[in-house]
């Protein structure tokens, strides 16, 4: 009789980390895929990341999705073997141990362009502004960018800082053919509107909205939060007072970016639709 080969391992790493629903989704989608596989979830110290997954890999771990706060740490991590992603974003969410290293990609611009694409918005040749300059806005930038936005403007708090990242990406000589544009939150109004606004900053957490002026949103525009819950984000609600036609939050983001992680590691794309259901069925019941 021969052993039972041990499942191929995988974990969500950060700090805290009792809260994430990644488990819960790649469960899914080794169920929908028929990819056996082990996931959990992975507590490492503040200070002691690169500690913590060199001890996942002597257990025989073979990939981690990375959450706050150490997507910077994952990224010096494999700064050897990085994606074009993960090198415009500034931050590696998905790293996968081959050959002896760790290779990094970043994957939450692409779960939110896909979750856009689901919803039914239109991307192509479009004006978006972009609410936040922190490592969420930064990793959203080329996505975006080569799902065809004509123009995107970022606002933040500290206009300098949206300053600086707009100088940044325009210095990467990436999509060229989009236009991007800074200023702070008093800047983001625009003749006419924009197509989308999206919320990249962490706001919702306090359960508040960026402090946005009034009239952002052209006709038939849509809005998304990058945050989620079980009801809709202060930012929705004030994007939906303020004539959005469409308002939206993360969850969907959350597994598309989950999606793409998991085809990276078993070269198979799971179906995110029926995993954001369950989820969303698991929020709405308080779970």
């Amino acid at each position: 009789m021969t052993e039972a080969s041990p499942l191929a391992r995988y974990a969500v790493i950060g700090n805290p980390i009792a809260h994430s629903r990644s488990p819960q989704i790649h469960a899914l989608f080794s169920q929908q895929t028929g990819k056996p596989l082990s996931y959990e979830r992975l507590l490492a110290p503040i200070d002691g990341f690169a500690d913590a997954v060199a001890a996942f890999v002597a257990e025989g771990g073979q990939g981690l999705n990375v959450t706050v706060p150490f997507k910077l740490d994952a990224y010096a991590l494999a700064a050897g073997h990085l994606s074009t992603r993960a090198r415009l974003a500034g931050a590696v969410n998905t790293l996968t141990w081959r050959d002896g290293a760790w290779h990094g990609c970043n994957t939450d611009g692409v779960g939110l362009v896909s979750d856009l694409l689901r919803l039914g918005v239109h991307l192509s040749d479009v004006a978006v502004l972009l609410v936040g300059a922190g490592g969420a806005a930064r990793g959203v930038l080329q996505p975006l960018a080569q799902a065809g936005c004509a123009h995107i403007h970022i606002v933040n708090r500290t206009a300098a800082k949206a300053l600086e990242l707009a100088d940044a990406w325009r210095a990467s000589g990436v999509s060229p053919q989009t236009q991007v544009t800074a200023g702070g939150l008093s800047d983001a109004a625009r003749p006419g509107g924009w197509n989308v606004v999206i919320n990249a900053t962490a706001s919702g957490l306090q359960d508040a909205a960026p402090d946005l002026p009034a009239g952002l949103y052209a006709d038939g525009a849509a809005a998304y939060d990058m945050m989620y819950g079980a009801r809709p984000t202060a930012f929705m609600k004030q994007a939906e007072a303020d004539g959005a036609a469409l308002t939206a939050d993360g969850l969907g983001m959350l597994v598309g970016q989950a999606a793409e992680s998991f085809f990276i590691w078993h070269g198979v794309r799971p179906d995110p639709a029926p995993v954001l259901a369950a989820l969303r069925e698991a929020l709405a019941a308080g779970h």
